[in-house]
């Protein structure tokens, strides 16, 4: 009886995962991780696990967490080859929502799989990460990247986010304090964000050729794609001088669900139709899709990517300190004995 032929082996490699790649790209990353350093960071890139030492300011640290993806605007990113950018709209959707709690982002963790690693691309991605976590003054201090070939297809990725904050616990944001005649602010958003891209692309399929080639100033591409907005540093020296009752990161559910998520239950908002500025971007949008207004706030940002909410009295010099500090501000309307809709648009 014959033995069965011998048969070549078969390495990692030959199985779609290439270690020397996983390698290559650590190294390009330890750079960038090393610009957003910050006090608390113990060790650096590279450990089995990241170590943090809340900084010794804090008297009653509370510790505020947050994760989020990028969602299906990647599949444009993929497609239009736009990936040095997407990895500040997956820093942003974290510590945005970690901001509204009052909390200062500490650090930042990140996920990247794919099917087949490709490094100059990875390295675009978590340059853009690297450049999200600096403009927040938050720090890179691990992550993972996954190799997993038949998970997705080649050219392909996903990306997860996870950044952990502190704020003293007697300065926690919890909406208990706002009352009916608050001020509502609203923070110009960058444009779409990082939410409502499944509509977006369904637009983009729709209008086909007929797409226009700038909105707003800009090449189409780069305006549909640019970077969700960083509200942290700007908010965080707001709430250092300014008696700030609430805050909202308005992402998907747009306007009309997510003021009431800082609202006492009691409570809604009456938004003034017109107080801020509509974008070629978002008109654009609406048409193309052929959607009524309430769609339109419930799907996007509409220009506005967060909210604050004060009292009359105090909200003039909270706006005037924002605008100071780079934001574009308008004041958007007003809080109410919650009716029927918890946020009414008139």
């Amino acid at each position: 009886m014959s033995s069965p032929a011998a048969q070549a082996p078969i390495s990692y490699k030959d199985a779609g995962v290439d270690i020397d790649a996983g390698d290559a790209l650590v190294e390009r990353i330890k750079p960038l991780a090393r610009k957003t350093l910050r006090e608390g960071v113990i060790n650096g890139i590279g450990g089995f696990g990241a170590l943090f030492e809340v900084p010794k300011r804090y008297r009653e640290p509370v510790l505020v967490s947050g994760t989020d993806g990028v969602g299906t605007k990647l599949k444009l990113a993929f497609e239009w080859n736009m990936h040095d950018t997407v990895g500040i709209d997956l820093v942003a959707m974290s510590v945005n929502d970690v901001l509204v709690q009052g909390a200062e982002p500490l650090f930042f963790l990140d996920y990247f799989a794919c099917g087949k690693l490709h490094v100059d691309t990875a390295a675009a991605v978590v340059g853009g990460i690297a450049r999200g976590c600096e403009l927040s003054g938050c720090a890179l201090i691990g992550g993972e990247t996954a190799e997993m070939p038949g998970m997705y297809p080649d050219g392909e990725y996903d990306l997860a986010g996870f950044a952990v904050g502190a704020v003293e616990k007697s300065k926690i944001l919890d909406g208990t304090s706002v009352q009916a005649g608050d001020t509502v602010l609203g923070l110009a958003s960058s444009g779409v964000h990082s939410n409502g891209f499944s509509l977006v692309r369904k637009c983009l399929e729709r209008a086909g050729t007929k797409a226009p080639t700038h909105l707003d100033g800009k090449p189409f591409r780069q305006a549909i794609m640019e970077p969700t907005r960083l509200y942290v540093k700007s908010v965080l020296a707001l709430l250092a001088q300014h008696p700030i009752k609430a805050l909202a990161h308005i992402t998907g559910g747009g306007l009309l669900e997510n003021i009431p998520r800082v609202l006492p239950q009691h409570l809604g908002v009456h938004l003034r139709a017109g107080s801020w500025p509509r974008t070629e971007l978002f008109a654009w949008l609406q048409r193309t899709a052929g959607i009524d207004d309430v769609e339109m706030n419930r799907t996007f940002n509409n220009g506005i990517g967060m909210v604050a909410i004060l009292s009359p009295d105090a909200a003039p010099a909270a706006a005037a300190a924002l605008q100071a500090l780079g934001e574009t501000v308008y004041a958007i309307g007003t809080v109410v004995q919650r009716g029927a809709d918890a946020v009414s648009i008139a």
